[in-house]
This record gives structure tokens, sequence and C-alpha cells, in this order.
């Protein structure tokens, strides 16, 4: 994970937000900024999650279904629903979430490797758990959001 500067040595800051019922977290030096959900445009056979492209002050960026991505239920319609864009190596993305909750700071100790928790069956997109009040937040990788989903044979 990149490192944040603007966080005390041994912290880290994330943009909480839930989709499908899930609360994830990402790390705030990926978040370019949060938009109001808009249309976009379809793209013809595009892998399963990927709702089109928009137009981001003149660049066309890919936006994702943060839920169908994660394997839930595509995000309902809603007017409330944001866009997080972000930036995933060179790319900036979009990534279509239900709300977007708050930041919040960590310390890299707190945050739970999930490969220590399921063993070799880590959910792609997911590199770690932190405990937030009573509940958990799932530590988003966007390599794991942005790569091909793999198709069952039929």
């Amino acid at each position: 994970m990149a490192a944040n500067d603007s966080a005390p040595a041994g912290e880290m800051e994330f943009v909480t937000f839930q989709t499908g019922g899930q609360n994830y977290g990402l790390d705030i030096v990926r978040v370019r900024e949060v938009r109001r959900w808009g249309p976009v445009t379809p793209i013809p056979h595009a892998p399963a999650g990927v709702l089109g492209v928009m137009n981001l002050r003149g660049a066309v960026i890919p936006v994702y279904d943060l839920a169908e991505r994660m394997g839930l239920p595509p995000t309902a319609d809603n007017p409330r629903n944001v866009i997080v864009v972000a930036l995933h190596d060179e790319q900036t993305i979009g990534l279509l979430v239900e709300s977007v909750a708050r930041i919040i700071s960590v310390g890299r100790e707190s945050i739970q490797c999930t490969s220590d928790i399921l063993a070799d069956r880590a959910s792609p997109g997911i590199t770690g758990l932190i405990t937030v009040d009573d509940g958990m937040t799932r530590v988003l990788d966007l390599a794991g959001v942005v790569a091909p989903v793999a198709v069952a044979a039929a």
C-alpha cells in the first residue's frame, strides 16, 4: 500500500464508502474526487461490472459498478449514488458506490491482511480488513477491481 504523506508515521488514511451492504475503504492518496451519479455511455460487450465510460473534464474514463465487481448484486439505480474517481497506476477510473461515509485514519498494524484470514482464498480486490466501530471495512485494491473477471465455462 502506498504511504500517505499527510498522515502521521505508521498511519494511513482511507476514504470509506458503502456498496452492496458492505463497507470499503480506499487509500486517500488514490481518491481524486467524489462526483454525483450521472449517466454513462455504455460500451458494447463490456466485461461484467463495467457500466461504460464518462467524460471527466475532457477525459474519457471507465466506470465500474463496485458491488458487481466484488461479486455482489449490481447497484440499484438511485440518484443518491456517487462515483468515486480514483487513480490506478496512470489511469483515472470511476467506481459507482451507494454512499461515501467518512475519512478514517488507522495505524498500519491494525490492518489485518486477508491472506492471514482466508489462507489461499483471498478475495481479489481486497487486501485487508480494518475494524471500525462495531463493523469491518474492507481495504480496496484497485488492481483487483479493474482486473478482467474470469467467465465460467458454459
